[in-house]
């Protein structure tokens, strides 16, 4: 095939002003007027934009898939040796029983399963893989009611996140014919077991409103019990681990705002704390107190404060935990007698545990230069166990039970690699790159010992860099099939993430979100002054937000880039941010500014929106991936980019676009088949700077 045989899209005049600016964007069409419609039904998306989305997967499927068709199966492979097929998870005890999730050899979704706490035989709940069918299965997970006789249940059957819950009698096996349909898959049992509290989308997919389904009534006939009057926040559902309150969160990026309902009594819900503009807090509750994780007061790196539960408001919250500047507390939880907190100083995480009968602290922390670390508690209230799971890029994952009133630590589980993985194989490290304001950029990096670093090894190069996400330093069994032919694997550590505290996210947005992008061509930059890798050798890669950095480096440096790994790319900024019909947009302004609004912000997004500043210049090859029922990053965004990549750039380096006409923002619901779309991008790789393909 010649370059004139890629799909080349109509152009039809699309103009639009404000703020006295007039565009003109001839790829609007590709924006389905129904698109509410096609993210649960597909099949009425319009025959001319389909035409369209066909044309370029059958473009990218001649060009790139069926060429590399067996270098694709020899990754895939790989990557699924790697995994243990028959595994487990880790029994989590609750009352009676214990609950797990098992994967089972060949299959693609987990089943729910339960053992008596005190020994004996295994029941399954539920298994996934029945239940899904041939088509997309998106599992928004399963929960058990305090009597541990119901399981509520969700799925997705399209990837645009409407999800049914089902409710299984587990005496029985049987599920209710009774269907909660189409809720946005944050739920919760009453405390009775008689009802379940669950959200509910608006008309263009935001979750706005809590209501209570009653088990044996029509759902139509739900009330609400809470509802969200500005577009701009979004709604949730939970409970406190002590089972005293359901929790209504509403939120956008920057700010939140609680509600209690008495899990035993029911009723109205309580307002904590009214909202204030970028006051974010989160609670927990023990013995009529709240325990509040907070960035109130300037405490920028955040605090814990309590409050009594019948006087909650911020008047009353007393710090516990003071603010640290550059400690930044991550997470809080609260059992019988601890407080446990997730927290990242400088760049690594840490867990802090608090004995609140003696106020006695004691830290965990392990030596590697990069590492990630998370905890968790289970089902109980009443225990003195948490779990911590610990990983780097050369170490799998090891989970252990921490007990707090012996202080053993007990190994659950090590990943098991079964083809076999020897950690002193790799090297760990943990680099730094200088910012062009001094900043200094963390870089971990992966790569196998015996590398040569004098410049002529190919890199991947990830980055993510918004809504205050950290990359964390893990393992990864995928990244082994680039590092093994030789790529020296690289994470940058980028502003708009929060991997040095809470700065480093405001220096990563709205007015500053340049920073996000220089950041990540400072890493490259660093990687070739080092020796790790050099220009034209470097794989860039980023999903989603992650994608609008794609698009962003595409533009200000494409002589850097090897090849640009795109998945479902948010680089169609300005318009987005201008449609406030669109589920995200709302509540997205806070983060990157409201050109609708703010004719700053306008200008200030069009001088960075990727799909706005492509240009006629020599772009590096191009893998962009989208997802037809993707709520969050629509598909008409990376179409657009690529129809105007093809029309405006020069050199004859190829643009992909491979569109999943029946999945949304996570790609392929099963374990295999989202291997596959990974071993599709590494084999993009590969090709694109030349890498032994072996």
């Amino acid at each position: 095939m010649t370059k004139s045989s890629a799909p080349i899209a109509a152009q039809k005049s699309h103009a639009a002003t404000f703020h006295g600016v007039t565009r003109d964007d001839p790829y609007n069409w590709l924006r389905a007027d129904n698109w509410q419609e096609v993210m649960q039904k597909p099949e009425t998306l319009d025959p001319e934009i389909r035409a369209y989305l066909d044309a370029e997967n059958s473009y990218f499927e001649e060009q790139f898939g069926k060429p590399t068709e067996a270098l694709q199966d020899t990754i895939y492979k790989e990557i699924r040796g790697r995994i243990k097929e028959d595994d487990s998870g880790i029994a989590s005890p609750d009352g009676p029983f214990a609950y797990n999730s098992r994967m089972l050899e060949g299959k693609q979704y987990p089943l729910i399963v339960r053992t008596p706490r005190e020994g004996g035989e295994e029941t399954v709940l539920l298994d996934c893989n029945v239940e899904a069918g041939e088509g997309y299965f998106g599992f928004a997970g399963a929960e058990h009611d305090r009597s541990h006789r119901y399981l509520a249940w969700a799925a997705d059957r399209a990837g645009s996140e409407y999800y049914d819950i089902v409710i299984r009698d587990l005496d029985t096996g049987v599920d209710s014919a009774e269907v909660i349909t189409e809720t946005a898959g944050s739920y919760v049992w009453s405390n009775d077991s008689k009802s379940i509290y669950y959200t509910e989308y608006d008309d263009n997919h935001r979750p706005y409103r809590i209501k209570l389904h009653t088990i044996g009534t029509d759902q139509a006939n739900d009330p609400i019990i809470f509802e969200e009057k500005d577009p701009g926040f979004f709604v949730g559902v939970g409970r406190t681990l002590s089972d005293k309150f359901i929790v209504i969160d509403a939120h956008d990026h920057q700010t939140s705002e609680c509600w209690l309902i008495d899990a035993e009594k029911g009723g109205e819900a309580r307002l904590v704390a009214p909202r204030l503009t970028d006051r974010e807090y989160d609670i927990d509750e023990r013995d009529g107190l709240l325990y509040i994780r907070t960035n109130a007061d300037g405490a920028e790196d955040f605090k814990i404060v309590t409050a009594p539960v019948d006087n909650p408001g911020a008047d009353n919250w007393t710090d516990l935990i003071a603010h640290q500047q550059g400690v930044l507390i991550l997470d809080s939880t609260v059992i019988k007698n601890h407080l446990l907190r997730l927290e990242r100083y400088e760049g690594l995480p840490r867990i802090v545990v608090r004995d609140l009968r003696t106020n006695k602290e004691e830290t965990v922390k392990f030596d590697e230069e990069a590492y990630s670390l998370g905890m968790s508690v289970g089902y109980e209230f009443d225990t003195s166990v948490f779990r911590l799971t610990y990983a780097s890029p050369t170490t799998p994952s090891r989970t252990y039970d921490m007990d707090l009133e012996t202080g053993t630590r007990t190994l659950l589980k090590e990943q098991e690699v079964p083809s076999g993985h020897n950690p002193a194989d790799y090297e760990t490290r943990r680099l730094f790159a200088k910012a062009s304001d001094g900043e200094l950029v963390p870089v971990t990096v992966l790569y196998r010992k015996g590398t040569k670093l004098d410049g002529s090894a190919p890199a991947l190069l990830y980055g993510y860099g918004a809504y205050g996400m950290s990359m964390p330093s893990n393992f990864s069994i995928s990244a082994l099939s680039l590092v093994d032919r030789g790529f020296v694997h690289a994470t940058a550590h980028i502003r708009g993430g929060m991997e040095k505290g809470y700065r480093w996210y405001v220096h990563g947005r709205r007015e500053n979100k340049t920073n996000t992008f220089t950041d990540f061509i400072a890493a490259a930059e660093m990687l070739i002054a080092e020796g790790y890798t050099s220009k034209g050798r470097i794989v860039a890669q980023g999903g989603s937000a992650g994608g609008m950095l794609m698009g962003a480096i595409a533009n200000l440096r494409p002589d850097l880039w090897g090849g640009i790994l795109a998945q479902v790319p948010f680089v169609d900024v300005l318009n987005t941010m201008l449609d406030e019909t669109l589920p995200l947009t709302p509540p997205e302004w806070p983060e990157w500014g409201n050109p609708l609004a703010s004719a700053e912000d306008y200008a200030r997004i069009a001088a960075y929106a990727p799909y706005e500043q492509v240009a006629a210049k020599d772009y590096p090859p191009i893998f962009a991936l989208a997802g037809l029922t993707d709520p969050r990053v629509t598909y008409w965004e990376p179409a657009k980019w690529v129809a105007k990549l093809r029309a405006t750039k020069t050199g004859d380096t190829p643009i992909y676009l491979k569109t999943n006409m029946g999945a949304g923002h996570g790609g392929a619901s099963g374990r295999f088949d989202r291997l596959k779309e990974t071993a599709q991008c590494y084999a993009f790789a590969l090709q694109v700077v030349g890498a032994d393909q072996a």
